[in-house]
């Protein structure tokens, strides 16, 4: 059996620094929060302004939600048009579907353009507050 050695723990000092490093990480996330929530609107602005058209109820039927996990935070688009068998219409129109009477309709990623400039703000915004 190994001897056991005791542990010591001795500071001197507060703890000004940590407290104020949670504060400003607080502070950050709430920041990161309204970024998200701004950017996630105007991503839903640009889906439903590319989304293809029929009857305007897949463009109508965008929203976004601001998940958090944690320390992690995500921002997440989604439509929720289906089919009456419960396909999913944007996946139907990014990836190609076949017809009832046998044609097939080549997808068409609009998703991808209209996205990808939101992408870039999200990026930028929180690389600079992170950095601040």
């Amino acid at each position: 059996m190994s001897k056991a050695f005791p542990i010591v723990v001795r500071h001197k000092g507060d703890f000004h620094k940590t407290e104020a490093l949670f504060k400003r990480s607080k502070e950050r996330n709430k920041i990161l929060s309204a970024v998200l929530n701004r950017l996630g609107q105007k991503g839903v602005e640009a889906l439903s302004a590319a989304t293809p058209v029929r009857t305007g109820k897949t463009a109508a039927s965008w929203h976004y939600v601001v998940l958090r996990s944690g320390e992690k935070i995500s921002l997440q688009w989604h439509n929720d048009n289906t089919t009456k068998d419960g396909d999913n219409i944007v996946t139907l129109l990014i990836r190609g579907h076949g017809t009832r009477d046998g044609s097939y309709v080549r997808g068409n990623d609009f998703v991808t353009p209209a996205i990808e400039p939101i992408f870039k703000e999200i990026a930028d915004e929180a690389w600079a507050e992170v950095t601040k």
